[in-house]
């Protein structure tokens, strides 16, 4: 069984141990925007999703023998908890969530500098780093702090609920910078105590891991069998890219969901200007990661603004055609993550006319996505990373007018697995690994590679100029406005 708390939804899983599907479930859930830059959610929710989707799943296939659960959840989040496990304040989300952003330049200094900090940590700090979130808290809400006896996100939550164990996996771990070392793969206890005090750090374990076993507690709120074997699991957008098989340097795996999240694979910790360093699945593996604060949401929100429905307006967008008849966006609807790391950054239209349609804003903005990934392709070549191909999942690539795009943009061939149900299924790939040797590629085999079409390359590489000068000949209007808003 397969687990995952994402942005918009929690959805579980079944899964043979040969990779078949059995039977899936999901619940949708919102999150709240209590003031500007702050982005939460009630974490009660997540529990109370699993203890209806755990029965349902189980329900659904009555002759399952289930034989060991793994979860995965969004993040980097924080999640405050005191003595009896109870939620202090609601969960504080991933780089979204930009409250800590005014901390940055003052914890920069407290602990020597960029260049020291990123000798360590691989990074830089910026509103994605779960760690400043922590500080924050400590520095904000100190009553708050002064109660809190763990911390959790919502992969480690639900390893709490369901076995009694405090760990977090190392991969979600090298996101909460500025606290964990990269390269000694552990926790930095001076900078703890000076920047989370009092607060314990769970113990860390890599994301296939056993965390611990179903307690007799969590099988009667859930149905599960009690000492059934529990991963330590990991964020969803990493769960998806182990689902797809990912181990190749050379290869960029892209997270087409809410938000959209790129990583490449590394040998070892290698800074990226722009970019997070992170750890990987297990012990000698990297990766250079990077996230898009809107993709999907965008999308939902024009869904919901014109009232269409996505069938039309994904017919529509590709009646557009390359370039959305001169209109041009940036994607940056609540700021922007990587590489730009710009919390006041601000959603742009430009070019817009009154001939102009719904199809023609739909089209330009899955362009604007794909500009951005090609952006951070560019960031990486940079850094001396190269891509030559891609590796797309998540609900994007359901339908293939995206994912076909961002091919295009970029120039690269990508592969589509078979399965697309997401996280979820990442999370199954993980729990079969506790019980049995798991083959990525027979339980996810590829089922199409999009190749870019020569004829729009000259087209893209026009408007790609233009988004890349957008942003910099808007900036200080846009702060202007973000500053009213």
């Amino acid at each position: 069984m397969g687990i995952d708390v994402g942005t918009s939804s929690t959805k579980a899983v079944l899964v043979a141990l040969d990779g078949r599907v059995v039977a899936q479930a999901a619940r949708d859930h919102r999150v709240d925007r209590p003031g500007h830059g702050l982005v939460e959610m009630d974490a009660d929710v997540w529990w109370a999703e699993c203890r209806v989707l755990v029965p349902e799943l189980l329900a659904a296939a009555p002759d399952a023998e289930i034989v060991s659960v793994g979860v995965s959840g969004m993040g980097p989040c924080v999640l405050l908890t005191d003595d009896d496990g109870r939620p202090l304040r609601p969960a504080v989300l991933y780089g979204v969530d930009t409250r800590a952003a005014d901390l940055i330049d003052d914890v920069t200094a407290e602990l020597g500098g960029a260049d020291a900090m990123r000798r360590r940590t691989g990074s830089a700090l910026s509103t994605q780093a779960a760690g400043l979130k922590l500080t924050w808290l400590a520095r904000h809400e100190p009553e708050v702090w002064a109660r809190a006896s763990r911390f959790t996100m919502p992969s480690s939550r639900l390893v709490e609920l369901l076995t009694d164990e405090y760990v977090l996996d190392h991969h979600s771990a090298s996101h909460c910078t500025p606290l964990y070392d990269v390269h000694r793969r552990e926790w930095i206890d001076e900078w703890v105590d000076l920047l989370a005090p009092g607060l314990p750090m769970p113990r860390l374990a890599w994301p296939g891991e056993e965390a611990g076993r179903v307690t007799a507690r969590a099988a009667a709120a859930t149905g599960l069998p009690v000492g059934v074997p529990v991963t330590v699991g990991t964020i969803d957008a990493f769960a998806e890219g182990l689902s797809v098989g990912l181990d190749d340097p050379r290869r960029m795996f892209v997270q087409y969901g809410t938000t959209m999240f790129m990583l490449v694979p590394l040998t070892e910790p290698r800074p990226v200007p722009g970019l997070w360093t992170t750890v990987g699945d297990r012990p000698g593996r990297s990766s250079a990661a990077g996230g898009l604060a809107t993709a999907g949401a965008i999308t939902d929100w024009l869904r919901r603004l014109t009232g269409a429905a996505w069938e039309d307006l994904l017919d529509e967008a590709a009646e557009s055609g390359v370039g959305a008849r001169g209109l041009l966006v940036l994607p940056y609807f609540a700021g922007e993550r990587t590489p730009l790391g710009d919390p006041e950054a601000r959603g742009v239209m430009a070019g817009l006319t009154v001939g102009h349609t719904r199809g023609d804003v739909y089209r330009a903005v899955l362009e604007a996505t794909a500009f951005a990934v090609r952006h951070h392709l560019d960031v990486l070549a940079e850094a001396g990373v190269v891509v030559d191909s891609m590796i797309g999942a998540g609900g994007g690539v359901l339908a293939p007018l995206w994912p076909q795009i961002v091919s295009d943009v970029c120039g690269l061939p990508q592969v589509i697995p078979s399965v697309s149900v997401g996280a979820s299924f990442g999370s199954a790939l993980l729990a079969a690994g506790l019980v049995s040797s798991v083959d990525v590629e027979a339980w996810n085999p590829p089922a199409v590679v999009l190749q870019p079409d020569p004829s729009t390359r000259e087209a893209y590489d026009a408007a790609y100029a233009d988004y890349r000068r957008l942003y910099p000949d808007t900036v200080e209007v846009v702060h202007r406005l973000a500053a009213r808003s």
